[in-house]
């Protein structure tokens, strides 16, 4: 008897509308309707304008500032499971509160695994994400986590550059590991620069390990925030010798003077995902579609296919 795969139904919050419509089309259904009503003081409450009872519901929604973000999906889910959803997937581009995935100092939040604790406890039964700022993070929940690696969108783009001299770069020490990873993709050699922070998005020295003389650099990280770490970087590596450097970040935050910090950097370009929807345009900001990725994923999972299909470039 051949399987019978439930009706997917794919729905958006609002701070993911526009990636969340590209997946739909991508997939070949056509976005749900959620509308969500707002109060005087500022409370909302999210609700379906269809049926979901029975159906595979998977919600997209990046976690990114404000809060707001986090509590709707946290409603969207509920809501769901009070319909009668038969198959809840949170599909979060961007999981928020990534970097507080440890104690790294007394009294402080574990914010990573308490994101976990709230979607499990509001009841999704899988989530779907991408580019984890540790990867241990799949190990907070006790649920199937669908890691997807932004890697297979960034390659051919790369590729199809023609860099000749191809080196690749991590900003950091902790972001080795991921740059040896990519760097397989290419055969490439791997520089690493090591900074020194005095506190958070300030940085108090760098320095490269590594050779740079005439080589296309591209630095690798998963994050842009205030974009200060990868500006400090290309300008050193641009003064130790390199042809060109550019950089690699799945999720733009972009936050604070990001922009401006790029626009007057020694990048080439910043090549980013639509994790997060962009601020504002500019000149040197490539934003790549996820759209198609997850499409493929969300059909894996409603049709128990596998996954790390999706990983080869």
């Amino acid at each position: 008897m051949p399987l019978q795969f439930n009706p997917v139904k794919i729905f958006a919050g609002t701070g993911t509308k526009e990636l969340a419509s590209k997946i739909a089309e991508e997939y070949g259904k056509p976005l749900g309707n959620v509308t969500l009503s707002k109060f005087s003081d500022g409370e909302f409450q999210p609700s379906f304008d269809e049926s979901v009872r029975g159906c595979d519901v998977f919600l997209v929604q990046s976690t990114y500032q404000p809060s707001d973000n986090l509590m709707e999906l946290l409603l969207m889910v509920d809501a769901a499971r009070r319909a009668s959803a038969h198959y809840i997937t949170a599909v979060v581009p961007y999981y928020g509160l990534a970097r507080q995935d440890r104690k790294d100092k007394p009294r402080v939040a574990i914010g990573a695994k308490l994101v976990a604790n709230l979607l499990k406890a509001a009841g999704i039964h899988r989530i779907m994400t991408m580019d984890l700022h540790a990867a241990q993070i799949q190990g907070f929940f006790d649920i199937p986590v669908d890691h997807l690696d932004a890697s297979v969108i960034f390659v051919p783009y790369i590729k199809s550059l023609g860099l000749e001299n191809l080196t690749i770069a991590s900003p950091d020490m902790g972001g080795s590991y991921r740059a040896r990873t990519f760097a397989k993709f290419f055969n490439a050699e791997v520089i690493i620069c090591d900074k020194r922070r005095l506190r958070a998005n300030e940085i108090e020295a760098m320095s490269i390990i590594g050779d740079v003389t005439g080589q296309d650099i591209v630095l690798i990280d998963d994050i842009c925030d205030t974009a200060g770490t990868l500006a400090k970087a290309a300008a050193l590596i641009m003064e130790n010798g390199a042809r060109s450097v550019r950089a690699v970040c799945t999720h733009p935050v972009l936050s604070g003077k990001a922009y401006e910090t790029i626009e007057n950097s020694a990048l080439e370009e910043l090549i980013v995902t639509d994790t997060i929807p962009l601020k504002q345009e500019s000149p040197k900001i490539k934003q790549l579609s996820t759209a198609k990725l997850f499409a493929k994923a969300i059909a894996s999972v409603n049709e128990y296919g596998s996954i790390s299909e999706l990983f080869k470039v």
